[in-house]
């Protein structure tokens, strides 16, 4: 049996345990959540789409389409050197077939770009924690 507003009150159950995850996140880990948050967006505007909820599907590649745009708009281009400039174009890529999909309504794209997103936060998770912490990954020299 379900309450009236029960719903409500678990979406912000759950906002409540997001925010206080970004507080205590790391760089690594909030880039984290940001890759995991695009791979569910997408994934739920294609449900939307076969659905055929056309404004939950635009809603949800809208949302996709920011948090790539985040991501992007977070690189150092000019101290990441050519893994920056490639995520740069991959995160473009994607926001232009995001567009694509929502405009076409078709679902493969929509897959194509979850799958790439998918890579992408796996790469990232594969880290090692030297990375994901900043520290160096060459011991320092003994004086």
């Amino acid at each position: 049996m379900a309450f009236p507003g029960s719903g409500r009150a678990a979406q912000r159950y759950q906002a409540v345990g997001v925010a206080s995850g970004i507080m205590d996140a790391t760089p690594h880990r909030l880039v984290q959540m940001l890759l995991d948050g695009a791979v569910e967006k997408v994934a739920t505007a294609k449900g939307a789409m076969e659905r055929q909820d056309i404004p939950e599907k635009g809603r949800f590649i809208v949302w996709a389409i920011t948090i790539i745009g985040g991501l992007r708009s977070s690189l150092d281009l000019a101290r990441g050197g050519e893994i920056a400039a490639n995520l740069d174009s991959l995160y473009e890529y994607m926001e232009r077939r995001l567009t694509a999909a929502n405009i076409e309504n078709d679902p493969a794209i929509l897959t194509e770009v979850g799958s790439l997103l998918a890579e992408i936060r796996d790469a990232w998770a594969a880290m090692p924690n030297e990375v994901k912490l900043g520290m160096p990954t060459e011991p320092a020299a003994v004086r």
